[in-house]
């Protein structure tokens, strides 16, 4: 996607033509929103496949590989999906990760939509002028998450975790994370990159995630070797080389530790499922 920002509805006309179209499981540059009002949508992501009727709110973070189905239900199909570069709305993006953090789909009440429509409407209105105020766009969208974040708190979900997940030095790592996991780093070169001890380092990320730093970049490095093993045709031995895994062997073992399945038996499960 070239521009920043990008908003358009899904319909039943536009449903049948993504159902006929090659619409194959993918990953892309920017987040995704999408906001189903009517209808249902067929969800492929976190490497399984949902079916979630609307009213419904799901959120696809930059990367994340994934596949969606919008359908039709008792003939009706009226989805909002909201396209942007995550530094459009940093900060709001980061909130919006820890609020569906392995969790992609939420299902709201009825009521609660019509304010998030009419949020919707004002933004693509704002979007067909010929020349559309981006400030005006970004306040309306943070608006939007805003009203999304306080519906989704009322359910109760990963509430603590939202909470915590939100603490600087943790959002630090998960930065730092990001632009390093596929190079050969240890604890002590994050910690010393956020300017403290690994223990406190560890400490930080038991308490959120009851991990420690070296699983949560294994997982990492783990996520990505499944989005390689369904998108590329690389052998297993060169995906555990580009993440940093010198031994073949090393990093099927790594892998079927965390995921229970080898990475051909993962690459085989999958190409049955997406087919």
């Amino acid at each position: 996607m070239n521009e920043i920002f990008k908003i358009f509805k899904i319909d039943i006309a536009e449903s049948d033509k993504i159902l006929n179209s090659d619409n194959e499981p993918h990953h892309h540059d920017f987040e995704e929103l999408i906001i189903g009002m009517e209808g249902q949508l067929e969800h492929f992501i976190d490497f399984g496949s949902k079916c979630i009727e609307a009213p419904f709110i799901s959120y696809v973070t930059k990367g994340k590989i994934h596949r969606v189905k919008p359908l039709p239900k008792d003939g009706k199909c009226d989805m909002w999906v909201l396209r942007f570069r995550s530094e459009f709305v940093a900060e709001t993006v980061f909130q919006l990760y820890a609020s569906f953090h392995e969790n992609a789909n939420i299902t709201l009440a009825r009521d609660n939509f019509a304010r998030l429509s009419s949020i919707c409407m004002l933004i693509s209105d704002e979007y067909r002028q010929d020349a559309p105020d981006l400030a005006v766009i970004r306040q309306l969208l943070s608006t939007l998450f805003t009203i999304i974040e306080s519906e989704r708190r009322k359910l109760k979900l990963n509430d603590e975790e939202s909470k915590k997940i939100q603490g600087s030095a943790f959002k630090s790592f998960l930065l730092l994370l990001e632009e390093h996991y596929k190079d050969p780093k240890d604890v002590n070169f994050y910690a010393d990159k956020l300017f403290m001890s690994s223990r406190n380092l560890n400490l930080i990320c038991q308490g959120i995630l009851q991990q420690s730093v070296s699983e949560i970049i294994e997982t990492r490095k783990l996520t990505e070797a499944k989005n390689l093993l369904i998108t590329t045709d690389k052998n297993v031995a060169e995906i555990g080389y580009t993440l940093g895994f010198n031994e073949k062997t090393y990093f099927t073992h790594a892998f079927k530790r965390k995921a229970g399945v080898t990475p051909t038996e993962f690459r085989d499960e999958m190409q049955k499922l997406i087919s």
